[in-house]
């Protein structure tokens, strides 16, 4: 069973089912993060939905890229989580399945490619208690906590 955090879902709304990956990014003893501008500035692991066709690895590379512009390397699946929310970006209610990874960044190539992203590099402890969703804190506070 995958553990559901945040708002229960609205009883008689349909939700459709968005599965996403996020990385976990340690570097010089603090972590790599997005700052997300729109609709409201939130930080944020890097990631995002995984596009049709697409495998779920080549997925995080493409989101860590377009939202960092940092390569990354042996990615190792950390677990999951479900929440629903609604996605303004697309006008839709949705299930997001977010599975977390932890990977390695290798090294900044660009500026991020997906507009509206800033890359920042913060403490664990801060990130832990300061992304925007309840499962990025829970995955980074467990993650903490082994380090």
């Amino acid at each position: 069973m995958i553990r559901r955090v945040g708002p229960v879902p609205q009883r008689g709304r349909s939700y459709r089912l968005r599965h996403g990956v996020y990385a976990l990014l340690p570097l010089e003893g603090s972590l790599l993060v997005t700052l997300q501008h729109e609709p409201e500035p939130e930080l944020q692991l890097p990631g995002g939905g995984i596009d049709p066709g697409e495998s779920p690895l080549r997925a995080l590379y493409r989101e860590v890229m377009e939202e960092t512009g940092w390569s990354i390397a042996n990615p190792v699946r950390l677990g999951a989580f479900r929440r629903f929310v609604y996605m303004p970006e697309y006008d839709m209610w949705a299930e997001k399945l977010c599975t977390i990874y932890t990977a390695q960044p290798v090294r900044q190539i660009c500026d991020p490619t997906e507009p509206g992203h800033t890359p920042l590099v913060i403490d664990a402890v801060t990130a832990a208690s300061e992304l925007g969703n309840e499962g990025d804190r829970m995955f980074v506070s467990r993650w903490v906590r082994q380090a």
